[in-house]
């Protein structure tokens, strides 16, 4: 079945709202709502994306400093769906500690979270897979955790570059018992892939009825 756009857009109108920024594992909002979680390197584009999708502008704050988010910040969409949006991964401005600090939080979140439908692993289009991705494939997988990978900044790539690129990682991924076999492609900047994802997240919504 293909999914539905306009299910997608009118989810993604309603009205999003903050509700917690969790930086322990008993601060974490009490479950409720199906979740979706944004993950990815340092300096990915997650909130650029939570940002597209939602259409503000400034509903994650975007920054250029890789580790700006420090906690995991949930937002709730229309009452009916949660998005949680993760510290990033691999290079931050940051001390060890605080580094570790975000790492456990994040780990022990993802493996015991039982709301939470499905991992939105962010990958920069320009670079594909790093080391830190694949380690966090092999824990979702041991986890028996969903997951999907959402390509990053693909206006930045030429010609085929962007499908080539979508099929490396789909080829890749066929070895993860616990990834989503479509790879999804977007850019926040032009708005490609867009329409796409909120239509497949808007599924577990239709889901949890």
């Amino acid at each position: 079945m293909e999914p539905d756009l306009e299910t997608g857009r009118l989810l993604f109108a309603s009205a999003c709202d903050f509700v917690a920024g969790a930086a322990s594992v008993p601060s974490l909002p009490p479950p409720s709502l199906p979740e979706v979680a944004f993950v990815g390197r340092s300096n990915v584009g997650k909130s650029s994306l939570i940002n597209a999708l939602t259409g503000r502008k400034s509903l994650a704050r975007v920054s250029r400093t890789p580790g700006r988010t420090q906690q995991i910040n949930f937002f709730r969409l229309g009452g009916r769906l949660m998005l949680a949006d993760l510290p990033g991964y691999g290079f931050a401005r940051a001390s060890k500690g605080k580094i570790a600090q975000w790492s456990d939080l994040a780990l022990r979140y993802l493996k015991g979270r039982p709301t939470l439908r499905r991992v939105l692993v962010l990958v920069d289009s320009r670079h594909g897979l790093k080391d830190s991705d694949r380690a966090l494939f092999e824990l979702l997988d041991v986890a028996a955790v969903s997951y999907q990978v959402v390509l990053t900044k693909v206006d930045a790539l030429k010609g085929d570059d962007a499908p080539a690129r979508a099929r490396a990682v789909g080829s890749e991924l066929a070895g993860h018992v616990a990834a989503f076999p479509d790879v999804a492609s977007t850019s926040a900047e032009t708005g490609a892939g867009i329409p796409e994802l909120r239509a497949a997240l808007a599924g577990f919504v239709t889901e949890a009825r």
